[in-house]
């Protein structure tokens, strides 16, 4: 009788935990609109989240104060959010402002409380007309009275949006949203014993959506800064040179692209693949690093290696 035979594997084990729900598997079924389709909607992801860095630099470069790339960022979303549209990806969530965020200067925290509140107002009517509907992930009782106001209404009034779910993390931290979710737990009396993978993703703030299946990274850096830190366990990561106010509808298609290229096993083998075997094919190439074309490049132009960065592809000698 072979070992495996009488192997135990744990019932909640990923990726059945990381399955998504009927509802959940629902929103890949968004249908590209107007232009030529990119790709067929079974190989968009159902749910893209960016980290929007950058804008403080953008400003530097082109000799503006720092508050002026802030709103360069926001005119950058209002490009993108139309050509998600029209891309059909069904949900999408932006890193506006974390929780760390509060150490910068009292002008620039003012300044992007401001920001947002004027965005709201004036891109509501719009998001409603483009089926967008708005969602907010982060601590809205630590916001300023006029700041939650303007949430509020711009909810309320994108309630209905079909074609496009908008989540905006501000005052966001991936570490205190699993804070608020264990509180949450505790605080509904459910017992230790029932608390798993599940439970936990209800008490999120993403809770009903699907987990991330691609996160972008502008501006060059390759972390998560505390963003989505559970959602994204399985989500391929992207990032590219682009700093955020440059990064539009090319850049955006060419993550896609790069996306639909790789394979996301969640820890089985490659189809085809032989155990003990690794290759070319069943391994992300490097992260791409350009976003300003259509074609996402393949391997990193960036000056800065990583020390733990090894030659790819591997010798034939390994035996593979």
């Amino acid at each position: 009788m072979s070992r495996s035979a009488n192997l135990a594997r744990p019932t909640d084990a990923p990726p059945a935990a990381h399955a998504p729900t009927p509802d959940e598997a629902g929103a890949r079924r968004s249908a590209p609109t107007g232009e030529a389709a990119l790709l067929p909607p079974e190989e968009l992801p159902r749910h893209v989240a960016i980290i929007m860095d950058g804008n403080r630099r953008w400003a530097r470069l082109h000799d503006l104060p720092e508050l002026e790339g802030h709103a360069a960022g926001v005119e950058a979303i209002r490009a993108l959010l139309k050509h998600a549209v029209r891309r059909g990806v069904p949900v999408m969530t932006l890193y506006a402002f974390s929780r760390e965020n509060w150490a910068r200067s009292d002008d620039e925290v003012t300044g992007l409380f401001g920001l947002l509140e004027s965005a709201i107002r004036s891109e509501t009517d719009e998001l409603r007309a483009e089926g967008v509907r708005v969602r907010l992930l982060g601590r809205l009782d630590e916001l300023p009275d006029a700041t939650r106001a303007s949430i509020g209404e711009a909810l309320d009034a994108t309630a209905r949006g079909e074609r496009l779910q908008l989540n905006i993390a501000f005052n966001y931290a991936g570490r205190t949203e699993l804070v608020d979710a264990f509180r949450r737990l505790v605080a509904s009396g459910v017992a230790a014993d029932d608390i798993d993978e599940g439970t936990i993703g209800a008490a999120l703030y993403t809770a009903g959506l699907p987990d991330p299946d691609l996160v972008i990274r502008t501006g060059g850096e390759q972390r998560l800064s505390n963003f989505l830190i559970w959602q994204s366990a399985y989500a391929e990561f992207y990032t590219c040179d682009s700093l955020w106010p440059d990064f539009g509808a090319d850049a955006f298609d060419a993550a896609l692209l790069e996306f639909a290229r790789r394979h996301r096993r969640y820890g089985r083998l490659a189809p085809g693949a032989r155990s003990g075997c690794v290759s070319a094919r069943s391994v992300p190439r490097c992260w791409s690093r350009s976003c300003s074309s259509s074609s996402p490049s393949v391997v990193s132009s960036s000056p800065r290696r990583s020390r733990w960065s090894r030659p790819w592809p591997p010798s034939r000698s390994s035996g593979c």
